[in-house]
């Protein structure tokens, strides 16, 4: 037999060690090496070496009898001390330092999952919100057995495998002692009942999947990526559990005309050089009609004048973006004789080129 290691050394822990010292020493390893959660070779030694060194420097007597005789003086006072001692599973490890968490907390009710969807509107659908109807595929409650999974006019019944608890403790008997281990019922897969009569539409489940059209709102404002939260519209819960939630992202079309930047909307506005050059007043399209646009003499490319609250409108908040609308000068693809006679007799009385930029 191998020769056993110090209980110090198996807690990793000095000898002048204090009893909370001790104590979380064993926690952090208990909670490392518990053969419910580490399922490595030799996990379950390693386990057991851990609690037989807590069991002893836990006790103020037996850690006594152990500073001063170690393994050979104690060893019929440190194995006495394993009558009774039980572990049922990981949860009690959770239960003994944690505050009570066990194996039976799965059985609680379960909120559905949340689902989430794309909806793809235009600009103006944007910026003046609009109302759009959607299909949604989602788990609701069986319709018929309104989520019993049994056959309508019968009920579940209890698990004759854990008595209805949805848990099988079994007692395992060894040197260390008396371990308890908990575990999930196999036959109701923790449910504590079973259905002898499964309901046809769902097959027992208790769910089923249903397509649903909805109406949902989409507010002013709203930009390309928005995501909007439409409560208790996704799955069904579990054990009278809330339903989830559905989740809308909001997917905005390129518009043939404007951009938009934010609250703003972004306009290109082509002009010939006579209007650029005399001036003019221009008629520009928006996202709320036509208006009127005044080209000062002498405009160049890229100057900007600003259309105040011909924006977008705000998302959840008052105001409007603006409309900025920018010049652009066109030079003509393609003249006739004339044009071009005319201009080149203008080009004779032009002097050098000059660049300005200004914002209205």
């Amino acid at each position: 037999m191998a020769e056993k290691r110090d209980f110090y050394e198996v807690l990793g822990i000095p000898r002048s060690a204090s009893d909370d010292e001790v104590k979380k020493a064993y926690r952090k390893l208990a909670f490392q090496y518990h053969p419910d959660r580490n399922h490595e070779p030799g996990a379950e030694d390693k386990f057991k070496e851990i609690n037989e060194a807590y069991e002893v420097l836990s006790d103020a007597n037996k850690r006594a009898a152990y500073d001063r005789f170690g393994h050979a003086g104690g060893e019929g006072l440190f194995s006495r001390g394993f009558e009774g001692f039980e572990f049922g599973g990981f949860g009690d490890i959770f239960e003994a330092f944690f505050g009570g968490m066990t194996s039976a907390a799965h059985r609680v009710p379960q909120r559905g999952a949340d689902l989430r969807q794309t909806v793809t509107i235009t600009l103006e659908e944007a910026a003046f919100g609009c109302e759009k109807e959607i299909e949604v595929v989602r788990t609701e409650l069986c319709g018929a057995c309104h989520g019993s999974g049994a056959r309508p006019g019968t009920q579940p019944s209890p698990c004759p495998a854990c008595n209805g608890t949805g848990q099988v403790r079994r007692v395992q008997n060894s040197l260390f002692g008396r371990f308890v281990n908990t575990t999930v019922c196999s036959r109701c897969h923790g449910e504590g009942k079973v259905i002898t009569e499964p309901c046809p539409n769902c097959r027992g489940a208790g769910r089923e999947k249903i397509k649903r059209r909805l109406s949902i709102t989409i507010p002013p404002g709203v930009d390309n990526g928005t995501e909007l939260q439409l409560s208790g519209e996704g799955d069904a819960g579990l054990r009278g559990g809330y339903p989830g939630d559905l989740f809308i992202t909001v997917s905005v079309l390129e518009h043939a005309l404007f951009v938009r930047d934010g609250d703003d909307i972004l306009y290109e506005l082509p002009v010939n050089f006579a209007q650029a050059a005399l001036g003019a007043e221009i008629e520009v399209p928006t996202l709320y009609g036509k208006t009127k646009v005044v080209i000062p003499p002498g405009s160049q490319t890229g100057r900007v004048f600003r259309l105040k609250n011909l924006g977008i409108p705000r998302l959840n908040r008052s105001g409007r973006g603006d409309q900025l609308v920018t010049l652009f000068v066109a030079t003509p693809e393609s003249l006739t004789k004339e044009q071009r006679k005319l201009i080149e007799e203008l080009a004779k009385t032009l002097g050098p080129a000059k660049r300005k930029r200004g914002v209205d």
